[in-house]
């Protein structure tokens, strides 16, 4: 959780999007906004919400996370963003929209890919009369948006409501927009930017998961690290399925194949400018560098939790497994010429 992290959040035709670009130049903020209209299964979804919500949902799914993942630790490394959407928002919509085994395999997606996405300090929840969102959404005519059944308006503000009455680990400030108009009135707009200031001066602490945390603290290797995620992963209630995560690791492992691509090629570069291999290759090696400790950090977590599901001691396996690498032949091609 990121106190520079404001996400605004509400059902359709709310305002997110207005509120947050004319709240921009206010906070000197980057900007983060939704990508809707890419989805193509969009239109088809609000004209035959069952048929095609699986489709409409994945879609969104993905889209929201290569957008997330990139943008918003490169906004927040620059000072404070704001976004018209949250990561998490978008598991609402599945409960709402998708049954049984599509809602489940969507779960452990959703699951998985928001262990990489940072969450917000605070969460503002635009709130307006249904009445009022169906004339906002009248107004706009966006040709999508035509046919749209206003119950599911109504069910979809229920459903937000729920979710966010829930949330525990990342403050809500609710905002009634009935009476307000902040594009057309610059009073309503200092108005909602006092107190979201003052939400953010008061927001309490994230609240830890104390015993987890202290164990990682505490320090002890490998067997600290296993109950580290033990802790963890129940606290979160990840799923522990043992080929699943290692669809997960295998991610993590194309992701720092990735760096060392990259690596490769500014160093081959570098060598056909005029650099020594050996100069290139270091400096090169220190430009990933960065992001190639957090890929290998994530490998090794994925490591942990495989051996913690599968019921191995790590330590134990890995001080074994080299007594017997001590005495080991190895292939000549391992070896330095």
């Amino acid at each position: 959780m990121n106190p520079n992290y404001i996400a605004i959040e509400g059902v359709i035709g709310v305002g997110k999007t207005t509120l947050a670009r004319l709240l921009q130049p206010r906070f000197a903020a980057s900007i983060l906004l939704e990508v809707f209209e890419e989805n193509p299964f969009l239109a088809e979804f609000y004209g035959d919400r069952e048929r095609y919500a699986f489709q409409t949902q994945l879609f969104f799914l993905l889209s929201r996370y290569h957008q997330q993942r990139l943008a918003v630790p490169e906004a927040l490394r620059r000072g404070m963003l704001i976004s018209d959407y949250t990561f998490a928002k978008d598991e609402l919509f599945a409960w709402l929209n998708l049954k049984d085994d599509e809602l489940a395999m969507y779960g452990r997606v959703h699951a998985a890919l928001g262990e990489k996405i940072p969450k917000p300090g605070l969460i503002v929840y635009l709130h307006a009369d249904h009445d009022l969102l169906m004339r906002r959404i009248t107004l706009r005519d966006r040709p999508y948006e035509r046919n749209m059944d206003p119950n599911y308006i109504r069910e979809l503000t229920s459903a937000y409501e729920a979710w966010l009455s829930n949330l525990q680990d990342i403050p809500v400030l609710t905002i009634d927009t009935n009476n307000l108009d902040f594009l057309a009135r610059d009073e309503d707009l200092n108005h909602v930017e006092t107190i979201i200031r003052a939400a953010l001066a008061q927001q309490p602490a994230p609240s830890p998961d104390s015993e987890a945390r202290q164990t990682l603290l505490n320090g002890g290797g490998l067997p600290a690290y296993q109950q580290f995620h033990r802790q963890l992963d129940a606290s979160k209630s990840f799923d522990p399925d043992l080929f699943f995560n290692y669809i997960l690791l295998m991610e993590e492992t194309g992701e720092i194949a990735s760096e060392l691509v990259k690596v490769w090629g500014d160093s081959r570069r570098m060598v056909e400018d005029g650099r020594s291999a050996a100069e290139a290759h270091q400096e090169a090696l220190n430009r990933h560098r960065p992001n190639l400790r957090g890929e290998l950090a994530d490998l090794l977590a994925y490591t942990l939790k495989l051996a913690n599901y599968a019921g191995i001691d790590l330590e134990q396996a890995y001080l074994e497994k080299m007594k017997q690498n001590i005495g080991r032949q190895w292939p000549q091609e391992r070896t330095l010429p």
